[in-house]
């Protein structure tokens, strides 16, 4: 299909994916792609994982992909798993060029569907492509899928709902004011230096225990409320 396209629309910009492995990344590339998309079973509606047992730590996946594309100036996109701008910086620390927030995105004003409230709270509705419900509504999760002529519809996708987010016009500047912070923590001026860094070895990711993941967080108060921004 790729190679397809490329022939038939060689000005085209062709996302490939989605893909966790050097291998599966140099399929795609070898048959033209312009980006990738990582990411399997890694996404909050996204059961691949559990159903299929198919797909990779998304962290190690991002890496992965990246450290091999990156050779051939052929730059990845995260997809799935982020579920706060820390997971961000991650992502991009990890070589990715940037990252799809579903999860993020459809719980704020701008995106489609209406708000409900349950138990006092104000959500929206958010589902999967993999989803029974989305493959029922129409052909496009299907063919995503390809199971469109399958009598049996194997769901790889949940449906569910998300926190009220605001408006994306105050929700990005707090993710974009986040990633620089991050990048100023770690002390990189730039994207760009901050996968020099991790490539280096001068920026490196380590193993955390529990007691190190409790220490992080918020801990030793009797109460506390947290507002992101």
């Amino acid at each position: 299909m790729i190679k397809y396209i490329r022939d038939m629309y060689p000005d085209l910009e062709i996302i490939g994916g989605n893909v966790v492995t050097a291998n599966q990344a140099k399929s795609l590339i070898d048959a033209g792609v312009d980006g990738l998309r990582v990411g399997m079973g890694s996404g909050s509606i996204c059961i691949t994982q559990e159903v299929m047992a198919v797909g990779r730590p998304q962290g190690t996946a991002v890496y992965r992909v990246a450290e091999y594309a990156r050779r051939f100036k052929v730059p990845v996109i995260a997809d799935g798993g982020i579920t706060c701008v820390g997971h961000i910086t991650k992502a991009l620390a990890l070589g990715a060029s940037t990252v799809i927030m579903g999860s993020l995105l459809a719980a704020t004003s701008e995106s489609p569907g209406e708000y409900f409230y349950q138990d006092g709270v104000r959500l929206k509705k958010y589902r999967g492509m993999g989803c029974l419900e989305a493959m029922k509504d129409g052909v496009a999760s299907q063919e995503r899928y390809f199971s469109t002529a399958d009598a049996v519809k194997v769901a790889q996708g949940v449906s569910g709902s998300v926190v009220d987010r605001g408006s994306v016009y105050t929700y990005i500047p707090y993710l974009v004011a986040g990633i620089q912070h991050g990048c100023q923590d770690i002390g990189a001026k730039s994207l760009s230096q901050l996968r020099t860094m991790m490539y280096s070895g001068k920026l490196k990711f380590e193993k955390r225990t529990l007691a190190a993941i409790k220490e992080g967080g918020v801990h030793s108060l009797h109460s506390y409320e947290m507002k992101l921004f």
